[in-house]
């Protein structure tokens, strides 16, 4: 099967590979469209998620279509259409053909979008989702999210206002990221451009002067520190890029703060399946029933090196534009 591929050296090139066979547990699915995350490239670049390479193809989500099953799969048929964040859990990753994934992970697609808009799914889904879950808000918290015009932030942002969580202030870097916030649903004033003077002022001014109860860091680094400093004492600072520096930290242990700790991997690592597939099926019936729409998403291109480097480029140099980045097979 053709797929893009990690060479020896390091180094991602176009190629060709076996086609995995299924094993007994397992659904071998003709992959149609595959999405994008920053995790690609930071496998690549970064010592921490280089321990999670499992395959010399990378790429961690996917929609397509059962082509084969093994003898102890009983919950899918050929020619069902499905999706899945397959993460480090099958044969390869999502840069290929086809790929054998346990039963276990997969779901159904929504009825009602495309492959392409499935496949920006999994990954924001699962952690948006957990993200929720896990916060269990109630429609009088203050809740501040950084980066919320990516693809786990937008996710977020249409999860907590179906479920009449109103008090948001978010961070954005460009005029067609606010927009997009307002096009789901928040009001002008929730919205503050990080590149501005005063941003601790601003973010704050937002929430009438005060600070809040939860803060989602969705992009680390120096945003680690804002989300630390408009935080109450004893709030809650939910970390789900591993970034926070050492100053920020600092700024949490001295406030008190809880810190939730949010990770899909976690559940491959212990082998507790059922949270993706229970996970997928609950956003395909959100999806279905209109509650929320799935990611606005970009189609790079078709499957080959220069879509994989091309989507890497735009991830890397912040250039997504709140769409979840697609490629098509």
């Amino acid at each position: 099967m053709k797929a893009v591929i990690l060479n020896k050296n390091g180094k991602l090139e176009d190629g060709f590979t076996e086609q995995p066979k299924p094993k007994s547990n397992e659904v071998l699915i003709q992959i149609k469209a595959s999405g994008f995350n920053p995790i690609d490239y930071q496998m690549l670049e970064n010592e921490l998620e280089r321990k999670l390479i499992s395959s010399p193809i990378l790429g961690r989500e996917l929609s397509g279509i059962v082509i084969d099953k093994g003898s102890e799969v009983t919950e899918f048929n050929i020619g069902d259409e499905v999706y899945s964040g397959s993460g480090s859990m099958g044969s390869n990753g999502t840069y290929a053909e086809y790929i054998a994934v346990p039963e276990a992970i997969v779901s159904l697609k929504p009825k009602n979008i495309s492959f392409e808009q499935a496949a920006s799914i999994p990954s924001a889904g699962l952690t948006s989702l957990q993200i929720f879950k896990r916060l269990q808000l109630n429609p009088e918290n203050t809740v501040f999210v950084t980066g919320a015009a990516g693809g786990v932030g937008s996710f977020l942002i249409k999860l907590l206002l179906s479920h009449s969580i109103r008090q948001i202030t978010t961070t954005v870097g460009s005029e067609e990221n606010r927009q997009m916030l307002i096009n789901i649903g928040l009001k002008e004033h929730q919205i503050i451009n990080y590149r501005e003077e005063n941003l601790i002022q601003n973010i704050l001014k937002a929430n009438n002067d005060q600070p809040f109860e939860f803060g989602i860091d969705l992009v680390g680094n120096s945003m680690s520190e804002v989300t630390a400093e408009v935080l109450k004492i004893n709030g809650t600072y939910v970390d789900v890029t591993a970034l926070v520096t050492k100053d920020a930290h600092e700024m949490l242990f001295n406030k008190g703060t809880l810190i939730m700790n949010i990770s899909n991997y976690t559940y491959g690592m212990v082998k507790k399946y059922d949270y993706y597939k229970n996970s997928l099926l609950e956003i395909k019936i959100l999806i279905e029933n209109g509650t929320i729409l799935p990611p606005q998403h970009k189609l790079v291109g078709n499957l080959s090196l220069d879509t994989v480097l091309q989507a890497h480029s735009i991830l890397k140099n912040n250039q997504t534009q709140g769409h979840k980045l697609i490629m098509k097979h």
